[in-house]
């Protein structure tokens, strides 16, 4: 891609994907480069993840490994020491979330002052993208729009629960207003979404029962200082059915077990491979781990922070939190309140449970064109994308172009982030994304 032909980027999604790409786009020396970053909400760098404010909402990563940029991986572990929030005696130290979307903020106004000219900000919502003959044309919600060479999708976790589930509501969102404090709530899901929901009832004062509902009805693991295992590509059985990978990963988990280490060593060793892994699984193998594998391993792979663990814990241990394998049956509106009907997995028991309110949990959106992001669903309408084979994000190839109904790659328009979970899976954290954007943003503008 020229740097003639380049010159005009805009980024629609200023959360950590947009602020990560933006400051990989912009090490380049191109004076004609121009990068435009688009944010619908007040401030940039915070997106769903990093926009709580309460104290124990941590990050899942320790701060050594959270720096925004690629060449200096250490960058955020220090800007944490420089700021008095930890120092080296409190490593590995999991930093509130909310300040690492002040870390952000600053990473972008460092941007802003040394970028006057090469960096703009607008805030406002992209509503709708189309195509011309120099490159695109990004149409925002207040009538205006913006002209460039090239659009990259940052528009990362969807905020809204999907149509089906409108009896449920996002934890802290517009439709989850006040409840008795005494009352039973159901929670969707048992990750770490989930555990956010419980701390923010907690936080509120709850003082009645939650029930978090998830097939295998499992607790994410906590964080444990270990020492990754080394692999090679030539280690890993790239390329085969799940059933074979399972059986090699158990395999190597005993094998280190036996030798004194822990199965988070093995985990941990893999995550450099995990993208490729992924991308060399046949459509088959995918679909069988999306249905069958992949709640054990966001459970040893997505891990908190050893501290929420033990509240978790001792939160179930008291009848606080009940965790029940099953799935929800039947839902009925009583008034304000609801009577739920759980089956569960075990037996196949039905029971009804009275609650007052049902958070959705789930994580990943099933379909990004049923998602409550605008943009997406504007592509999608036009036929300039569609969702990826496991609908689980859009479809891109592995540059990150953006995928049409009819199969054909964009030139124009491309997707960073979790919107890219079809093609990469493991595209969620911020060493994931830093990488990505990195390799991104050289291909982009050399």
């Amino acid at each position: 891609m020229s740097e003639q032909r380049r010159q005009s980027i805009i980024i629609v999604g200023g959360g950590a994907s947009g602020v990560i790409l933006a400051a990989h786009l912009l090490r380049s020396s191109a004076t004609a480069l121009r990068v435009t970053l688009v944010e619908k909400r007040d401030t940039f760098g915070q997106g769903i993840a990093y926009s709580t404010s309460l104290d124990d909402h941590l990050l899942n990563v320790s701060a050594m490994g959270m720096s925004a940029l690629a060449h200096d991986p250490e960058h955020f572990w220090r800007w944490v020491r420089r700021h008095g929030y930890a120092g080296d005696a409190d490593a590995p130290y999991y930093a509130p979330r909310r300040i690492y979307a002040t870390y952000l903020r600053e990473v972008l106004d460092d941007l802003v002052a040394a970028e006057p000219v090469r960096l703009r900000l607008v805030s406002e919502e992209a509503v709708s993208i189309s195509t011309t003959a120099t490159g695109v044309e990004v149409a925002l919600a207040n009538g205006s729009s913006l002209i460039g060479h090239a659009c990259v999708l940052a528009a990362g976790h969807d905020e809204q629960p999907e149509t089906q589930r409108s009896f449920s509501v996002r934890i802290d969102g517009a439709y989850d207003g006040p409840i008795d404090p005494d009352a039973t709530v159901l929670i969707l899901g048992t990750g770490l979404s989930m555990v956010d929901a419980w701390l923010s009832l907690e936080a509120r004062g709850h003082r009645g029962q939650v029930v978090a509902l998830s097939r295998r009805g499992l607790l994410p693991s906590p964080h444990k200082v270990g020492k990754p295992i080394r692999l090679d590509a030539a280690d890993i059985p790239l390329g085969t059915e799940l059933s074979y990978f399972v059986r090699w990963f158990r395999d190597l988990v005993r094998a280190t077990e036996a030798r004194g280490g822990d199965w988070r060593d093995v985990i941990d060793g893999m995550r450099p491979f995990n993208q490729k892994i992924w991308q060399s699984w046949p459509a088959s193998a995918k679909r069988r781990f999306m249905e069958h594998t992949k709640a054990w391993w966001d459970v040893h792979r997505h891990r908190m922070a050893p501290k929420i663990h033990e509240k978790l814990s001792q939160a179930v241990e008291a009848g606080r939190l009940r965790l029940v394998a099953g799935r929800l049956a039947g839902v009925e509106q009583v008034a304000d309140a609801f009577t739920v009907s759980v089956e569960h997995r075990q037996n196949r028991r039905a029971e009804a449970l009275d609650v007052a309110r049902i958070y959705d949990c789930t994580g990943i959106t099933k379909d990004p064109s049923l998602g409550s992001i605008r943009i997406v669903r504007a592509l999608i309408d036009q036929k300039l994308a569609r969702p990826d084979a496991m609908k689980i994000g859009l479809d891109v190839t592995r540059d990150c172009a953006i995928v049409d109904a009819d199969g054909a790659s964009s030139s124009v328009l491309y997707a960073v982030g979790p919107l890219t979970r079809g093609a990469f899976f493991e595209i969620d954290a911020v060493p994931d994304i830093r990488a990505q954007c990195s390799a991104f943003a050289a291909r982009l503008v050399p």
